[in-house]
């Protein structure tokens, strides 16, 4: 079965690559537990484009963007932003994990537990008829 891929703003890879560069606390420590498959075997990759929007990890087999609201998302007119745009991701398939900058930093073994919950709950099931082959 062939994985279903959301098409990206070309532009914004560059974009992309300097926030990878530029990583917050909060995002160092997170990707430190999703990177080299450390997830029940699963890839993530960090600031990733999907659409018009670049994601701060993002499961390509899952379709699950997992997003950390820091000082950024404080400002006025944030929230409405996000909402907007999550809806937008949301609409073409992505499932979406929000978290708070100091839950990463204080209490990272249960964003952790939620990640895994998550995935254990919604990942693909095998297709039977493909078993064995």
């Amino acid at each position: 079965m062939r994985r279903k891929i959301i098409p990206y703003n070309p532009k914004l890879k560059e974009l992309a690559k300097k926030l990878r560069q530029n990583m917050t606390l909060s995002e160092v420590l997170l990707w430190q537990e999703l990177k080299g498959k450390q997830m029940l075997g699963y890839d993530f990759d960090r600031q990733r484009p999907i659409d018009e929007y670049i994601v701060d990890f993002y499961c390509k087999d899952l379709f699950l963007a997992i997003e950390i609201d820091g000082i950024t998302h404080t400002y006025e007119g944030a929230f409405e932003k996000d909402q907007i745009r999550q809806l937008r991701l949301e609409s073409l398939g992505v499932h979406f994990l929000r978290f708070d900058d100091l839950d990463v930093k204080r209490n990272m073994n249960w964003v952790l537990n939620t990640i895994h919950e998550w995935i254990l709950e919604n990942r693909p099931t095998p297709n039977p008829s493909r078993e064995g082959i």
